[in-house]
């Protein structure tokens, strides 16, 4: 008797079958059902996103089962293992298991995240495997002592010095309010910090830690200059070009006008060219845009962490992700333009990833909510943040058509659940 998933293979079961199939409901075995979850998340149109949906809160102690079995088929080891849907806890077993290929370790080393970083250092399989740690050492969030850890790994083999390793990134779940999945009642905040001074002084300290932890990245991307995420007419608006009044810039000038109308990609190019190039007048001082495009990398980044809320507003889009990545550590930066940032679809992903990272950030509950309603929000993430939104929020979103269907559903199933225990009470 053929078994389920190869039925679902040959497009031989019926389109109720698949409902219950991409529900996880067929009466098969744990590690059959899920590899029919991930092949119909992989390549069913129909009923992947459901599929997906189902993975997402998959029983973990089931799950956990599956990545540490070296029988576990290859397509679902592959699945769990991506980026984009991986459960931070299978990591250890899936890290491990002889049939997860070096090289997809390799390929999720490259993007891992800080916590997975710390992970992969602390498996002795990963620490054997020359190849993955190369990769691994490319990582941008990569610390100096992970660094220093990885080279006398390659050094020294398996058998190397133990590095102290720095684990210190707050897991998402821990840091949100956990008041804010309450249905119906607004989470409570922290007291507000106080005031942000602008005019304050960021401790040189801070700025010199930033720019020796990512020195290698810095090093590559010195003379990178300023590509905004989204182009520079989508940054300044087509109105925002400085005029000259040197007759030899009429040219210029008139190319800028036709950059701001047509607004696409090649005259967005040409209008950062000529806007990099456009000189301020005798006395007059540099506006921002002139100022940041003077800057090479590590000017950036110290602006980014110095300077002001509008230099901030330019610079979290900026192109190069050392320098996006730098915003988010100003000292400076308030709760307001995180919440705005968190929202932002014209920023790296990398951007969207850190902002969970900070303890700070989490708390505020605009954030989260923020990052849901995200359709740049990496599918993982915006799925592990969910739980932490009210009722009336997870209604929002599953009504939102610029959100992933995925999250789209599994906010309305939310919603269902927790007006359900509201009806109860």
């Amino acid at each position: 008797m053929p078994r389920q998933i190869d039925l679902i293979r040959a497009s031989k079961l019926p389109s109720n079958m698949m409902q219950f199939a991409a529900k996880g409901a067929l009466s098969v075995p744990p590690d059959e059902n899920l590899e029919i979850l991930v092949y119909l998340a992989k390549h069913n149109k129909i009923f992947g996103d459901l599929a997906r949906m189902t993975l997402a809160g998959w029983d973990e102690k089931a799950s956990l089962a599956a990545a540490s079995n070296p029988k576990t088929a290859r397509e679902v080891l592959d699945y769990l293992i991506a980026p984009e849907n991986l459960r931070p806890k299978l990591l250890p077993a899936l890290l491990e298991n002889p049939s997860v290929d070096d090289g997809e370790l390799a390929k999720f080393a490259i993007s891992a995240s800080p916590e997975a970083i710390a992970a992969m250092l602390r498996s002795p399989r990963v620490r054997a495997s020359a190849g993955v740690l190369e990769c691994l050492r490319a990582n941008p969030y990569l610390k100096t002592t992970e660094a220093s850890a990885i080279a006398e790994l390659l050094r020294g083999g398996a058998s190397g010095p133990e590095v102290p390793i720095v684990v210190g990134v707050p897991q998402v779940d821990e840091a949100v309010d956990a008041k804010a999945g309450e249905p119906g009642q607004e989470p409570s905040q922290e007291a507000a910090p106080e005031a942000i001074d602008e005019e304050g002084e960021v401790p040189e300290e801070a700025i010199s830690a930033y720019l020796a932890e990512h020195s290698t990245e810095i090093a590559g991307e010195q003379d990178k200059p300023f590509q905004p995420i989204g182009g520079i007419v989508e940054l300044l608006g087509s109105d925002y070009f400085p005029v000259s009044e040197n007759k030899d810039m009429e040219t210029a000038d008139d190319s800028e006008k036709e950059a701001a109308q047509s607004a696409t990609a090649t005259s967005a190019a040409a209008a950062q060219a000529k806007l990099a190039a456009a000189q301020p007048k005798p006395g007059q001082r540099d506006n921002t845009m002139q100022k940041i495009n003077r800057l090479d990398v590590k000017g950036r980044i110290q602006l980014a962490m110095k300077g002001n809320k509008e230099e901030r507003s330019i610079l979290i889009r900026d192109g190069t992700k050392v320098v996006a990545l730098a915003v988010l550590e100003a000292p400076k930066i308030s709760d307001g333009e995180v919440e705005k940032f968190a929202l932002q679809k014209n920023v790296l992903e990398a951007v969207l990833r850190q902002i969970p990272l900070k303890r700070r950030f989490m708390k505020n509950y605009i954030v989260v909510r923020n990052l849901v309603s995200n359709p740049r929000t990496p599918l993982d993430l915006g799925l592990g943040l969910m739980k932490h939104l009210l009722a009336k929020d997870l209604k929002n979103i599953s009504a939102n058509k610029e959100i992933s269907e995925t999250v789209r559903n599994l906010a309305l199933k939310m919603y269902k659940q927790k007006m359900d225990a509201l009806n109860k009470k």
